[in-house]
């Protein structure tokens, strides 16, 4: 494994004057997708684990929502078409045992789970009514399931050629739009705000020493009588988000909410479902937030799917949460680090602790002892590139931020 690391001498983002972050919601189309496809491989994962002693070869990242049909006015509608998810991949689908082939009903795993994932997501969807789920899962190809079995005799290896990439710290905004939506898709905020759906997109503009928040939220019509009452919740919402933002900066802030609406021609964002996948919007694994939870153009980013990817071999997922990890780590124990950009690039067939090359790129105090900081910036790594198969529980415990 090599280890590269080298000084940065760019500006840091937070002194830049123009900052822009994006957080699509929990309820969000694309949202939607990364998580029913994760929902499915955990539940594969796991019943393969139950079933057979380990996780087998599958990757469930490929999936499309299909936006339903609505009919919505203050204080109720109807849905006219259901929101249609269809999830394609590959999976295992028979095992040798001793007693024989032994067929494992994936597509069916995989439907229960996308359906539950639906009804955790979306307080108002009614699964068996709003919503139908396709899944079509094949058997992978004959060399990446050899690759597979290769690896459950030594390290994994790695299910592709691919580079997972982090950063740290965030800045003021980033950290705002991340708690920003979690905030307000929280049971807290539901049970003071329930009229406030799911989907939730936070969009934020810094310009010099203003803020400025763009904010999407559907809103639940049963529970928005009229357009005085509908007024009132996105002033609540501007108000606690702005409440919200101040607790991280001291800039100046703005709060926009719906900013699409137009009164006079009876344009308003209502919902039956909390989500804009009932009529008219639709959705796509990968769309998404990056790995961190964040759409961040000011920073490098890997194009790179992490959602319903296997969590055993697969490093388009695995290197992704290595890198967030690794930045993170660096900036924490490595004072000197205002800055931290981390890229891990695996070979497919290589084992997944043996990497190509980790790249570290700092940005530093110009005062401080560089040799000191590469040396323990390549310590770090070299101990985390270690652990990395750890990331698979972690993932499967749902405790590693994956969009």
């Amino acid at each position: 494994m090599k280890i590269r690391v080298s000084r940065l001498y760019s500006q840091p983002v937070e002194s830049l004057e123009v900052e822009v972050v994006e957080r699509k919601g929990l309820g969000h189309p694309d949202s939607l997708c990364d998580h029913a496809a994760e929902a499915a491989s955990v539940s594969l994962s796991k019943y393969y684990q139950e079933m057979f002693g380990g996780i087998l070869h599958h990757n469930v990242d490929k999936a499309l929502l299909v936006g339903g049909r609505a009919k919505v006015e203050f204080g109720g509608g109807e849905i006219l078409e259901p929101i249609t998810f269809i999830l394609a991949g590959r999976a295992t689908t028979e095992v040798a045992t001793e007693e024989g082939l032994e067929t494992i009903p994936a597509e069916e795993i995989a439907v229960k789970s996308v359906k539950e994932e639906f009804g955790r997501s979306l307080r108002f969807l009614d699964v068996e009514k709003h919503l139908v789920v396709k899944a079509i899962l094949r058997p992978g190809s004959t060399d990446l399931r050899r690759i597979f079995e290769e690896g459950r005799r030594q390290a994994p290896l790695s299910n592709d050629t691919s580079l997972g990439v982090g950063f740290a710290p965030l800045t003021e905004m980033e950290r705002i739009v991340l708690e920003g939506e979690r905030y307000l898709n929280s049971k807290k905020f539901k049970e003071k705000l329930p009229e406030v759906g799911e989907d939730i997109k936070v969009m934020g503009l810094r310009e010099k020493e203003k803020i400025t928040l763009t904010v999407a939220a559907a809103i639940i019509a049963p529970l928005t009588p009229d357009k005085d009452h509908y007024v009132s919740v996105k002033e609540q919402i501007e108000a606690e988000l702005s409440d919200l933002a101040s607790t991280y900066t001291s800039k100046e802030i703005e709060v926009k909410v719906n900013v699409g609406d137009n009164y006079e021609k009876g344009i308003y964002y209502l919902t039956l479902t909390g989500t804009s996948a009932e009529s008219g919007d639709d959705g796509q694994v990968g769309r998404g937030n990056r790995c961190n939870g964040l759409i961040t153009p000011n920073r490098p980013m890997s194009m790179e799917a992490t959602a319903g990817k296997n969590p055993y071999s697969h490093i388009g997922k695995i290197y992704n949460v290595l890198a967030g990890s690794l930045a993170n780590r660096i900036v924490v124990e490595i004072d000197a680090v205002k800055e931290a950009y981390t890229y891990v690039l695996g070979q497919i067939g290589k084992r997944i602790d043996d990497p190509l090359v980790v790249s570290l790129q700092l940005v530093v105090d110009p005062a401080a002892p560089w040799n000191n900081i590469q040396n323990e910036a390549q310590e770090i790594a070299k101990e985390e590139v270690s652990k990395v198969t750890n990331i698979t529980k972690q993932i499967l415990e749902r405790q590693a931020l994956l969009f």
